[in-house]
């Protein structure tokens, strides 16, 4: 009896099946992932576009703090949800969760098309999807094991989030920019780490012939691209956004 396949960390039993098939199954599983990512940026840029243009979503929004900061809570609560509980929900219900959380975030980066210019905005997504993109196939193509950069990004994400929560207090412009750079460097790390991570991942569940492995490993691969996106984005708009 072949033991089941611990989505988030799959260890491979090979089965046989022939290379073609393989490849196949494994380069539609890759599109997937990119494509519920892709299907999640434009579920939030379509959120936030209507937000910002709407003055009762707005006021409704950012008018009401109890409102706005139980979106920042529900966001953290779904991410953990797809997360925690990806292996046990079904394949659409993780996949409504994502969308969910994407809707989510729409709402709350409404702010971005109201401070910053529309022009500086899109060059800031054009340099955020180069930027991936390169960092995205690297980590596709390399042959390198980046198992170790797991704990050095981990421990510099820890690092960078306390820091941009004091900075909040302090308001130090100087620590912002350390701080912007730094994120920049982590979120660049991260899209290449996990990038590879999903390609093993998404090979072990194929060669255990668990399809339904497969699929939830592509949602939780398109949460976590997706998420590394958001925050390069972020980041880099503080260089390239130009304030209204």
């Amino acid at each position: 009896m072949r033991q089941p396949l611990d989505v988030n960390n799959p260890a491979p039993t090979p089965i046989p099946i022939s290379p073609v098939k393989l490849q196949e199954t494994f380069t539609a599983a890759m599109q997937r992932v990119y494509l519920w990512m892709a299907f999640g940026l434009a579920l939030t840029t379509g959120v936030a576009l209507f937000v910002s243009t709407s003055e009762a979503a707005l006021n409704f929004i950012f008018g009401n703090t109890f409102v706005f900061f139980g979106l920042i809570i529900g966001e953290f609560v779904l991410v953990i949800a797809v997360t925690a509980a990806v292996a046990k929900l079904s394949p659409g219900a993780a996949l409504a969760l994502f969308f969910g959380y994407a809707a989510l975030n729409g709402a709350t980066l409404a702010i971005v098309f109201l401070v910053y210019t529309g022009s500086s905005i899109v060059l800031t997504f054009g340099v955020t999807a180069a930027l991936f993109g390169f960092m995205s196939v690297l980590g596709f193509t390399t042959k390198q094991d980046l198992t170790k950069w797991g704990p050095i990004l981990f421990i510099g994400l820890i690092g960078f989030l306390i820091g941009t929560v004091a900075n909040i207090f302090i308001a130090n412009g100087a620590l912002q920019w350390i701080l912007t750079y730094l994120g920049i460097g982590i979120f660049l790390g991260l899209t290449v780490y996990d990038t590879q991570r999903i390609k093993v991942m998404t090979m072990g569940a194929i060669t255990q012939n668990e399809a339904t492995a497969v699929s939830k490993i592509g949602i939780l691969g398109a949460l976590r691209l997706y998420l590394d996106f958001i925050n390069l984005f972020l980041l880099l708009l503080r260089i390239f956004g130009r304030r209204r």
